[in-house]
């Protein structure tokens, strides 16, 4: 690729004595190792040379075999579809590496995240508190760590360091981390004016599962029951990142007709989830009508989810190498998807219609574009707005660059405008249906994996619901899952919520949060 080899002639003449190791991986990656403190310039260089901005950050334990821990960049320009791939090794005795988190935000969120599971130390990192550390973990105990074995915990009671707001009138109001409902546990606290919220903090990770740590030592086909259940309302967008990550590994091509078959089961998802969201936002107005009503029509989505895969969350749907299974006989799937669709654009013409819940909606809960792309925010928070983002097309992945579809990007940034995009987004999803079922190649469903070479990291981007899903996989000596890292939209997206929420009222709190819809699983890992 022409941007690739102008990124090579670049990175040799600016930064040869810092970066090392180039080479082309895959045809679209370019590959390097870059030494832990210069990182920020490489980062520099990618951003005011070639739009490309950090992605993905994953730390890697090779004390084993290599004596240093590793950390993985992965870059991406937002339009381009090409990637560098960097890999900075970090001393054993004294784990450190550049900060880029007054560089880059996101960067601020995997350094965090780094220390706490890896103990390596981001040097210059202006918030070095915890994020997945909860006040119980031992000082030195950091989970991914090979020799992280069992520990004993015990609350020590001290209060997590939330930064407090002061001044006259001012109150707090806290909110979780129980919850009424089924939901998992997160703690938001408010500081208010009145009503008006001036700030508010989150605390997550109440739940912390261990799943990276889980995948450690898997076979590679073993690992996608683990993937499905990262967000249990992700099941395929987990399940195709992984597989795809395995499938770059081992060089292999997946049949023409699996990649069509991904894609419509991975808009039958994407389709469910919008309808459900779009009730759940319009029942949060009080228009419980619309609620009911979008529940029915999800009802009737998951039992075409059933008659697919023979889950109603489409569990089994996606393998290495392919598919689980093809098409049932007699299923016209597009039709069954039109008829669905229409049902539920009658329901979506009575909510727009409602001047009671439009109300609710205009201006509430408003992120800026800057904001959201200061925060890297990913998936339809960012295309409410007004970032033209969407890894299906960017970054096109099974059979989308086959297939026409069309992006809805809105500028207001408000509740409205996060659920008129779910409404366009499920339009386009019934289109992508229909284009890939009517498309449909004959050939095999699956081909085999083959075998994944030794610690040659590999990752695959997928566009979920929610937004781009990235999977990042390098197996062991033995070819088994060595290190499996994970990035759900939700990681990125939950800190902007307390920006949406700024000038709103306590009682919108659920609103906004519901627009967003983040997955506590999926950031909770």
């Amino acid at each position: 690729m022409i941007r690739l080899s102008e990124l090579t002639e670049a990175l040799t003449e600016t930064l040869a004595d810092r970066v090392a190791e180039l080479r082309l991986v895959r045809g679209n990656e370019l590959h390097c190792s870059v030494r832990p403190l210069d990182v920020a310039a490489l980062a520099a260089l990618l951003r005011r040379g070639f739009g490309a901005e950090l992605v993905f950050m994953a730390a890697a334990d090779r004390r084993a075999d290599r004596g240093v821990f590793e950390v993985h960049y992965l870059f991406a320009p937002e339009r381009e579809p090409w990637f560098l791939h960097a890999t900075a090794a970090v001393p054993a005795d004294a784990p450190a590496l550049g900060s880029l988190a007054t560089f880059h935000y996101p960067a601020s969120r995997f350094e965090r995240e780094i220390y706490d599971l890896f103990g390596i130390t981001a040097e210059g990192h202006p918030d070095p508190r915890p994020l997945v550390r909860h006040g119980f973990w031992p000082a030195d105990y950091f989970p991914l760590r090979k020799d992280a074995g069992a520990r004993e915990f015990s609350d020590d009671g001290q209060a997590f360091p939330f930064t407090e707001v002061g001044g006259e009138g001012v109150y707090e109001i806290p909110v979780g981390p129980v919850h009424a409902g089924i939901i998992e546990p997160g703690h938001f606290r408010f500081s208010v004016v009145g009503e008006t919220i001036i700030d508010m903090k989150s605390r997550l990770y109440f739940t912390h599962k261990g799943t990276e740590k889980l995948f450690e030592g898997r076979e590679p086909a073993a690992g996608v029951e683990l993937a499905e259940r990262i967000s249990g309302d992700t099941t395929i967008g987990h399940s195709l990142a992984f597989c795809q990550a395995l499938e770059a590994a081992a060089g292999m091509t997946v049949p023409e007709r699996a990649r069509y078959l991904r894609v419509v089961l991975l808009e039958m998802e994407r389709l469910y989830n919008h309808v459900a969201d779009v009730g759940m936002i319009a029942n949060d107005t009080g228009y419980a009508v619309a609620h009911s009503h979008c529940f029915r029509i999800r009802e009737r989505l998951l039992r075409l989810n059933k008659q697919l895969t023979g889950n109603r969350l489409l569990r089994g749907g996606i393998v290495p190498g392919g598919v689980g299974g093809d098409l049932p006989a007699g299923l016209d799937l597009p039709a069954e998807v039109d008829s669905a669709l229409r049902d539920f654009e009658e329901i979506v013409g009575l909510t727009l219609e409602n001047t009671l819940v439009m109300d609710r909606l205009e201006g509430t809960g408003r992120l800026t574009t800057r904001t959201a792309r200061d925060h890297g925010v990913l998936g339809y928070v960012a295309r409410a707005s007004g970032i033209d983002t969407d890894v299906r097309r960017d970054h096109p992945f099974a059979a989308y660059a086959e297939l026409s579809f069309r992006v809805p990007v809105f500028e207001a940034g408000d509740v409205k405008a996060r659920t008129l995009v779910r409404v366009e987004e499920a339009r386009e999803s019934a289109g992508l249906i229909r284009q890939a079922v009517e498309r449909l190649p004959r050939g095999p469903l699956a081909a085999p994996l083959g075998e994944l070479p030794a610690f040659a990291p590999a990752f695959s981007m997928v566009e979920g619901w929610r937004g781009a899903i990235i999977h990042w996989v390098m197996a062991g000596a033995d070819g088994r899952l060595e290190r499996v890292k994970i990035l759900d939209p939700s990681f990125l997206n939950w800190r902007p919520l307390s920006y949406a929420l700024l000038k709103n009222i306590v009682p919108d709190f659920p609103l906004c949060n519901k627009s967003f819809n983040q997955s506590y699983s999926g950031n909770d890992l």
